[in-house]
């Protein structure tokens, strides 16, 4: 199990988890090292642009939601640099990105989850 599958269950269990992501895939939005920090959140709520924290294909990616189909209760997961990932259910979209190196991420309201 890997580092972000740990920070995936504790997110799960409702944790509130900051941490530092290494790579260079979500460069300008996160530089590797940079504190991120992730919440539990409700997918039934993510929209294209919000960053999450997501098992895509058996790998936890920290990417952005890059389309959403609430028919069939999926989103699909996306780099910063063009590539995509894939569809993954509601179920496993763990947490959103709330801050990035301190910095709020826009567009928050309704979408955790209730505590």
């Amino acid at each position: 199990m890997g580092a972000l599958d740990a920070i995936a269950a504790r997110v799960a269990a409702g944790v509130t988890v900051s941490f530092r992501p290494t790579g260079s895939s979500m460069v300008p939005l996160i530089r590797s090292r940079q504190l991120v920090t992730v919440v539990p959140v409700d997918p039934t709520a993510v929209e294209v642009g919000d960053i999450v924290l997501a098992r895509v294909a058996g790998s936890v990616h920290l990417h952005l939601v890059s389309a959403v189909d609430n028919h069939r209760l999926r989103v699909q997961i996306s780099n910063n640099r063009g590539r995509i990932n894939g569809w993954t259910s509601h179920a496993r979209v763990y947490g959103i990105c709330t801050t990035v190196g301190g910095v709020p991420w826009p567009r928050l309201a309704g979408k955790l989850q209730p505590s």
